[in-house]
């Protein structure tokens, strides 16, 4: 029997099946049940277990056969193979377990604002939290849906939180612990079955990102190109894209208010322009200040009766008397927020718009020697694509405690499963059809590496990132950074001459052109890793830094 065929059997001899309840009714169920608790704003509160508070990277995997084993990139170490046995194996716990629940939730959505290329999915938990969570972050089924080239043959997920897996079972097909016995929680899916699970992690993200991830891998397939980023567009009707990292800064220099927001974390862009992926944001909420952050501080903790809130902060502090301190990292660092679009003040509601005029690359580097904003030739462009060169911050994943320089190319190695040729052929072609131009932002330090620089304040990463939507640099002299190869402006209105130069920035000019030297050599090395036998044109290899 085929698999949903089986999973429709189970739903089917359930005795408390509910279908695509109203949103109300999902808070309501959730705070019966205990599974949040009501803040003083409205919004509801949740925690998870210690090793739920982030992804868990070691615990994702992808079932290998033959049929589409050449399409996926399995020297990543992101993309970590099962066979189909274990997949099958993983599927039946996770169906048994079903039965033997109180509540089944089923929900309906689809992923992607662009009906062309929409994906039906259906989501099958036992918890209304993360029915809700569903709610806030995926789009209603549009009334179009049958000219989606996805239309016949959507993706179903089946989410179990809390299940454990029998370690014993899985011994010697899932990951072996630090400790000799086998992990009890498993991320899988099968792409061509169009069936993912999500056993043992309670952290809502790991159902947002494999669905992200199923996107991605499905969509070069039809010639749209998925980008890891968030998207805006000015009243000219200008759009651009911010490509970045978690804990980059893309949600938060996104939610501009002279700007009307797509998305924050993932779009196609096909033949007609841009399109979201979700209908909501997650958001880190550690040490968001709402001064500096109005908007998604309010879209979060604005006051309302709970039953219409149902924005979800996951594993913040909260005192007694309801009031959280996102200041307070001692339960994790990566303190989330999910709430839909339509609770942030400047939207666009068909979430899609034409080519972008300007794309913005986000780094946070840890060196301090990457310049806060840099124009990228095409090469240039498609080198830092190829790199994604920015550090993992502290909570983004289980385990990182502190900033740690890394490379994933497209600044989504992780949810971009396919060989990487595919993703770069694909954006340098758009990029020379659209005429589109590419900025390097630095998030990250000024005046010394971490630990002794500081993090770049937001207002000044905000007038830079401005001043490259608005065409403002266009008319300024540049300069070359000799280490990196890139282009940097003389001057930028509202930011001290010396900040835009790092070197200037530093006490020690010695210690400055060390730190650079030896992050360039980082860069010409893992290139060749990476890319030294995929037959990259010289052009762009004479812009790697090291080179």
């Amino acid at each position: 029997m085929d698999l949903r065929d089986k999973l429709q059997q189970a739903v089917n001899a359930h005795s408390n099946v509910f279908t695509d309840i109203p949103r109300e009714e999902m808070i309501k169920t959730a705070v019966a049940h205990q599974e949040a608790l009501v803040s003083e704003s409205g919004a509801l509160a949740s925690w998870t277990r210690t090793e739920s508070t982030g992804r868990s990277p070691k615990d994702t995997v992808l079932v290998k056969r033959a049929s589409s084993e050449a399409n996926i990139d399995w020297n990543s170490p992101n993309n970590i193979p099962i066979d189909e046995e274990t997949f099958d194996m993983l599927f039946e716990d996770a169906v048994s377990f079903i039965g033997g629940v109180d509540n089944l939730y089923e929900t309906n959505r689809v992923i992607g604002a662009d009906s062309n290329y929409a994906l039906p999915v259906k989501t099958l938990t036992n918890r209304a939290l993360h029915t809700l969570f569903i709610d806030n972050m995926f789009r209603p089924v549009p009334s179009d849906l049958e000219q989606s080239c996805f239309n016949d043959d959507g993706f179903v997920l089946l989410a179990l939180p809390y299940h454990k897996l029998d370690p014993e079972r899985y011994k010697g097909r899932l990951r072996k612990m630090p400790n000799g016995t086998t992990t009890n929680m498993a991320v899988a899916v099968d792409m061509d079955r169009k069936v993912g699970l999500v056993i043992g992690s309670a952290y809502m993200g790991s159902m947002k990102k494999m669905l992200f991830t199923v996107m991605n891998y499905l969509l070069p397939f039809e010639d749209v190109l998925p980008l890891h980023c968030s998207a805006n567009e000015g009243d000219d009707g200008s759009s651009a894209l911010l490509l970045g990292l978690s804990g980059t800064g893309k949600t938060t220099l996104s939610a501009d208010k002279s700007r009307a927001l797509l998305g924050d974390d993932e779009h196609g862009w096909n033949d007609s322009g841009i399109a979201n992926f979700e209908n909501g944001c997650y958001a880190k909420m550690i040490d968001i200040n709402p001064k500096k952050e109005p908007d998604i501080y309010d879209a979060v903790m604005h006051k309302d009766d709970y039953l219409n809130h149902g924005s979800i902060v996951e594993n913040a502090m909260m005192y007694p008397d309801g009031e959280f301190d996102y200041y307070d990292d001692r339960f994790t660092p990566n303190s989330r927020a999910s709430y839909p679009l339509k609770y942030l003040i400047n939207i666009k509601e068909s979430s899609t718009a034409g080519h972008p005029k300007t794309i913005l690359f986000l780094t946070a580097d840890a060196y301090g020697v990457i310049p806060p904003v840099s124009k990228l030739t095409k090469d240039q462009a498609m080198l830092w694509f190829l790199m994604g060169y920015t550090s993992k911050l502290a909570g983004t994943e289980t385990g990182v405690t502190e900033p740690q320089a890394t490379f994933s190319r497209f600044f989504g190695q992780p949810f971009m499963p396919l060989n990487p040729d595919i993703y770069a052929e694909m954006l340098g072609s758009k990029m020379d059809e659209h005429n589109t131009n590419v900025y390097l932002i630095n998030t990250g330090w000024s005046g010394g590496a971490y630990g002794v620089g500081e993090r770049i304040d937001l207002p000044l990463t905000r007038r830079m990132v401005n001043a490259a939507l608005n065409g403002e640099l266009d008319s300024v002299e540049f300069e070359t950074d000799d280490v990196f190869h890139l282009q940097v402006p003389t001057e930028c209105e509202g930011i001290p001459s010396e900040m835009l130069k790092p070197i200037n920035t530093w006490e020690d000019k010695d210690a400055f052109k060390e730190t650079a030297i030896k992050l360039a050599a980082r860069f010409s090395a893992h290139y060749d890793k990476a890319y030294g036998d995929k037959n990259l044109s010289d052009s762009i290899r004479s812009q790697c830094p090291g080179k």
